[in-house]
């Protein structure tokens, strides 16, 4: 997980004060230091990478006054992002920026760090895990808390110059922590597969195969390797309700987690140009990796009035459908018929459709409550609902082989469940009303032409999926959109399940536990402060599906999987935001997706576009390029799965499309935002804008 750039003057070399015990070996467990072979052999030979634990690494007591100090002296940020939701505190390389009298109240926070990054320590772990030097200069290191709630999704921890990631747990000594509580470092198998070239790639498997449960005085650590060192932090669970018993204050997850770097200058091992080396090594995987294609799933992208294609290139406009829809006949008697079999009938009027079609044009986005007619929305919950109450299997293998989902993968990108159109046996055959939705509303020439009125947009292809989130399993993470043509998306939500928005807005003062906080220069020490960590529950289950303004130039020169992902405002956390007005002012730039941007009363937050899982909405989205897309993980905590349908269409020339216009123009970032920086909600008991 990435906290900040390598550029950040907290990840360079700092003089850091020396504690009594300058090499740092006696604080550890009497023996351990002598024990490196045993731990080698152990490490190599561990599935499904190379990776160790080690009990009792230190003296107990020590860290029972690590607890007490961090407990008592530091603070913590709430930070959520679509990767992660945490507790954090400042980078601790920054313990030797603290001024005496802050210093006086950290000396085993200190003397912890200085034993971890002492020589013995560093020559052991290079040992054990045999990855060469480490560097005691370049310290990287933070307390993490997961409370319930918490979790971070799967990455590999590949950035600039790491070589070794570690967990130390200080979970409380008194009260040891249970598997049942979650909150495991889960660690994921790869596959070999070869792409369409030849080439070997290692394809993550969807499911992890290996969970290590935190314990107090645990260590846990693993060599960064590209590719491979796949991992993630399962969500720590909160007691089920009804129960009667101590409460949710012990599931405090409490970890420093950080890294070991490779040599800097003035280290033996160093090697001048390595880190830069590194660097680029890891652009180039990233530009020639061909693991896309394994992917799943597929685009499978029609064209209308064409065949299908299954393509990761949206598919070009057809000429003869681009001109057709400018003389288009509105809706037939035929096409209304077909449609009132689905849809209410208050969005098949002309009035409705055009005050949807104005909205739209206005914004790029629009939200509608109660799309689906009274009737068919009836049949359609019951079906959802008698399906969510079947158990499903947990594997994937099982899934797919029992059922009729498959499991979206690779993990590091999104996991789900989907369906896309069924291509089997045809009118004779019984379709349930999720079916009908799927496979005959979405995909018909008659909604393709309500979607064109409704949005002024001559469509000329689709990409539907039918889309389910297991409580406590799936997601997407944040992705962006990278071809030229626009694309309008639909998002037909179908959860029937309640409490997944908030019924007002969050109070002022809430946001502001959210606000962008520097990591570095966030380290402080208190005499005392009372409520170190607040409740997770008040910031929502997730399942939420957001836009949000990318940083194009980070976007073509980032190199890592692992990063911080984009920041999400509490309101939107909570679905406070979604489907109302925005009132931001527009400063014109854009969310870098890997460093924090909240917003404050001179800065837009990013985001463009919010949806919560919800009954019966269909949201409807023109991305451009550079917007990221994601959907928030679903938590435990839900009160049910999230189920959707994504649809993305292909848009041709419209209308308005004219010679006068030069075909290299680009509408610039201020244009782009000001057009998709708002949502309107139309509910179909009111027809009025």
């Amino acid at each position: 997980m990435k906290r900040k750039s390598e550029d950040d003057p907290a990840t360079k070399p700092t003089k850091k004060r020396t504690s009594k015990t300058t090499n740092g070996s006696t604080q550890f467990r009497e023996g351990l230091l002598q024990q490196a072979e045993k731990y080698q052999k152990e490490y190599t030979s561990s599935e499904p990478y190379k990776h160790g634990v080690i009990q009792a690494l230190l003296d107990p007591q020590l860290l029972r006054n690590v607890r007490a100090e961090v407990q008592s002296n530091l603070s913590f940020t709430p930070k959520e992002t679509d990767i992660y939701k945490i507790h954090q505190s400042g980078d601790l390389a920054n313990l030797d920026g603290l001024d005496d009298s802050s210093l006086k109240l950290l000396p085993s926070l200190l003397t912890l760090r200085n034993a971890l990054y002492s020589p013995a320590f560093r020559d052991f772990l290079s040992t054990v895990t045999g990855s060469g030097p480490l560097s005691g200069k370049k310290t990287d290191m933070a307390i993490n808390v997961y409370t319930p709630g918490c979790h971070l999704l799967c990455h590999d921890d590949v950035i600039g110059s790491r070589r070794v990631s570690y967990i130390l747990y200080l979970t409380d000594p008194d009260r040891p922590w249970k598997c049942e509580w979650g909150g495991a470092l889960r660690l994921y198998p790869t596959v070999v597969q070869k792409d369409k070239e030849g080439k070997e790639v290692k394809v993550p498997g969807p499911d992890s195969v290996l969970s290590i449960p935190p314990a107090f005085n645990q260590l846990s650590f693993f060599a960064v390797q590209p590719g491979e060192s796949y991992h993630d932090v399962e969500e720590v669970f909160a007691q089920s309700s009804g129960l009667k018993h101590n409460g949710d204050e012990a599931r405090v997850r409490m970890a420093i987690s950080g890294w070991y770097h490779i040599p800097q200058k003035g280290e033996n091992g160093y090697v001048k140009g390595l880190e830069e080396s590194l660097a680029e090594r890891s652009s180039l995987q990233q530009l020639q990796s061909s693991g896309d294609q394994f992917d799943m799933p597929s685009r499978d992208v029609h064209q209308y009035g064409g065949e299908s294609q299954e393509t990761d290139k949206p598919p070009q406009p057809a000429g003869p459908l681009a001109e057709q829809t400018k003389d288009e006949a509105p809706l037939s008697e035929k096409d209304l018929d077909f449609l009132l079999k689905f849809i209410a009938p208050t969005y098949l009027t002309p009035d409705t459709l055009e005050s949807v079609s104005a909205t739209f044009g206005n914004e790029c986005s629009i939200c509608l409550d109660k799309f689906l007619s009274q009737r068919f929305s009836d049949a359609l919950k019951t079906d959802i609902v008698k399906q969510e109450v079947q158990m499903l299997p947990l594997a994937t293998s099982d899934i797919e082989s029992q059922t009729s989902w498959r499991m979206a993968r690779p993990p590091y990108k999104h996991r789900f469940l989907y369906k896309q159109i069924d291509s089997g046996p045809g009118n004779d055959v019984y379709k349930s009303p999720s079916e009908m939705l799927l496979n005959e509303l979405l995909p018909s020439e008659a909604f393709r032409k309500w979607l064109q009125l409704a949005t002024g947009l001559s469509l000329t292809s689709r990409n539907l999926t039918a889309r389910r989130f297991r409580r406590g399993k799936d997601y997407t993470l944040a992705t962006g959109y990278t071809q030229n043509e626009s694309q309008l998306e639909l998002i037909m939500a179908v959860t029937p399940s309640e409490g997944w928005a908030a019924d007002e807005e969050p109070a002022a003062d809430d946001i502001d536990h959210h606000k962008d906080v520097d990591h570095a220069s966030n380290l402080t020490a208190t005499k005392s402060q009372e409520g170190m960590i607040k409740s997770s529950e008040s910031s929502g289950v997730g399942g939420y599906i957001a836009y949000m303004a990318g940083d194009e130039a980070k976007e073509d020169t980032d190199d890592d999987q692992s990063n911080d992902g984009v920041e999400v405002p509490l309101d939107v956390s909570t679905g406070a935001r979604a489907s109302k007005p925005s009132a931001q002012k527009k400063s014109g730039k854009k969310a870098d997706p890997a460093v924090y941007q909240a917003a404050d009363d001179d800065e837009d937050d990013g985001v463009l576009f919010s949806m919560p899982a919800g009954w019966n909405s269909l949201g409807l989205v023109l991305r451009d390029k550079g917007v990221m897309r994601f959907v928030k993980y679903v938590s435990q905590q839900a009160k049910g799965d999230r189920w959707d349908i994504l649809g993305e269409f292909g848009v041709g020339p419209s209308e308005e499309d004219g010679s006068d216009i030069d075909d290299n123009e680009v509408t610039s970032e201020t244009e782009i935002d000001t057009d998709f920086d708002k949502s309107t909600q139309i509910d179909s008991d009111d027809e009025s804008d």
